[in-house]
């Protein structure tokens, strides 16, 4: 994988065709998992613990088949089953005001220096894109990808999700159904989940990040 570089700003084209840079979030541009944390920090303690037993028989299932997209479906319906869009999104709001400290300096400063080049900067997470999206507002993103939560006719989580989890292939799979064929110019990640996306960048950074708060 590519060294992480400063930018040369003379083959990145102006105009609308702005190519895409790509960040994965959680372990690249975070220094753990936000989705999880977000979970811990938004229910109380005594609840968290009796959820987290409600977890064995899926994190067991875990050891086995491996699917992250099925325990993180699990967790969110222990989790977040049955509480209204807008409370989540109100609680999103004040993790991301209260959490900077999850964002690693060292990835926020390459974010900042892509900012001012003529590129979309996107955001491509298998964690849910109603957590992120605060995040993503704070450093200036132009897009959020990321797994999209379930609501129901009353617009409150089913505890499932509306998409794919958005990991490995779904995370090419959702680039290309935002932005069709547009060159992706530079890619982050720092996991297997992130091979696809980086093998489509013309720059794969490979957990270049190691800053801490």
């Amino acid at each position: 994988m590519a060294q992480e570089r400063d930018v040369d700003d003379a083959d990145i084209p102006d105009g609308p065709e702005r190519p895409l840079v790509a960040f994965d979030f959680d372990g690249t541009l975070t220094v753990r998992d936000s989705y999880m944390a977000f979970l811990k920090w938004r229910t109380p303690a005594a609840k968290w613990w009796l959820g987290l037993l409600r977890l064995i028989p899926a994190s067991v299932a875990y050891l086995f088949d491996r699917d992250r997209g099925r325990i993180k479906a699990a967790a969110t319906k222990v989790f977040l089953g049955g509480v209204p869009r807008p409370q989540l999104e109100a609680d999103a709001r004040r993790f991301a005001e209260h959490s900077r400290s999850l964002l690693r300096p060292d990835a926020v400063i390459a974010w900042k220096r892509w900012r001012k080049e003529p590129v979309r900067l996107i955001i491509v997470t298998a964690s849910p894109d109603i957590v992120v999206a605060p995040f993503a507002r704070g450093l200036g993103a132009d897009d959020v990808l990321g797994t999209q939560l379930s609501f129901d006719d009353r617009d409150r989580a089913t505890g499932a999700f509306a998409s794919p989890n958005c990991r490995a292939g779904e995370k090419v799979a959702r680039i290309r159904a935002a932005y069709g064929d547009l060159r992706v110019r530079a890619a982050y990640g720092d996991t297997s989940g992130d091979t696809e996306m980086l093998a489509i960048a013309e720059e794969p950074y490979y957990r270049v990040f190691t800053g801490k708060p």
